[in-house]
């Protein structure tokens, strides 16, 4: 399901953008939700699933909404496009906020706001997931394709992430980061997660996994493992 969250201090300007996808996104077969924003803050807590905002911003207000959601919500994943009726924001671009799109409402909006649409669908569902955090104010993006397993720091907040193309340190927890993930990665003890499509055997008898870079790991926990079992016999 795709949620459209569609901020404005206009109301007439929310239910219009809102139409403007309801129609569009008739021609598809996808699950829809729309949530127009009052009190952002506790609306958007509540919200879960892939997200898409529509944020209209004028010379008069700030972009709190969208330092809220990057920053305090720690949400790079998110879509964000953001609706003006004037020029005032363009040197927004250049921030690090990820946009996706800035719509300016003049006599081509329509047109690029549905192409827009168009382009979140395609994206939809298919893209190259990715894992975005922040860590000492720089902004990273590590596919999950790239990612072999990811490790909790002992008596730390951190974990570390192993990829093939380096090693990372995410300001997360382990809970955290495994519900962003997709089903291809397994958890296999209180303190590690391995990308399923790293793992090229699995001896149950020895409890050892074979990884595709040659690492043979052996920390499985009792308690996971009749799941890592199960996970490499039916996933794909």
């Amino acid at each position: 399901m795709i949620n459209f969250i569609i901020s404005s201090n206009n109301y007439s300007s929310k239910t219009k953008t809102k139409e403007i996808i309801d129609s569009y996104m008739m021609n598809y077969d996808i699950e829809v939700k729309y949530h127009l924003l009052n009190n952002y803050k506790e609306e958007i807590k509540k919200i879960n699933g892939y997200k898409v905002f529509l944020i209209e911003i004028d010379k008069n207000n700030s972009l709190d909404l969208v330092k809220y959601i990057r920053e305090e919500l720690d949400d790079w994943n998110s879509l964000i496009i953001l609706i003006s009726d004037n020029k005032v924001i363009e040197n927004i671009i250049g921030t690090r906020l990820f946009l996706f799109d800035i719509v300016y409402r003049n006599n081509s909006f329509v047109k690029i706001l549905k192409e827009d649409i168009e382009r979140i669908i395609k994206n939809y569902d298919h893209r190259e997931k990715c894992l975005i955090f922040e860590n000492n104010r720089i902004v990273k993006k590590i596919d999950f394709k790239s990612i072999i397993m990811i490790n909790k720091e002992k008596d730390s907040k951190k974990c570390l992430i192993k990829s093939s193309h380096g090693n990372y340190y995410v300001p997360e927890s382990l809970c955290k980061i495994s519900k962003r993930l997709d089903k291809r990665f397994v958890q296999t003890n209180r303190s590690c997660i391995i990308n399923g499509d790293e793992i090229v055997e699995y001896n149950p008898n020895e409890n050892k996994l074979l990884l595709r870079n040659g690492m043979v790991y052996l920390d499985i926990s009792r308690e996971k493992k009749k799941e890592v079992c199960k996970y490499v016999t039916n996933y794909k």
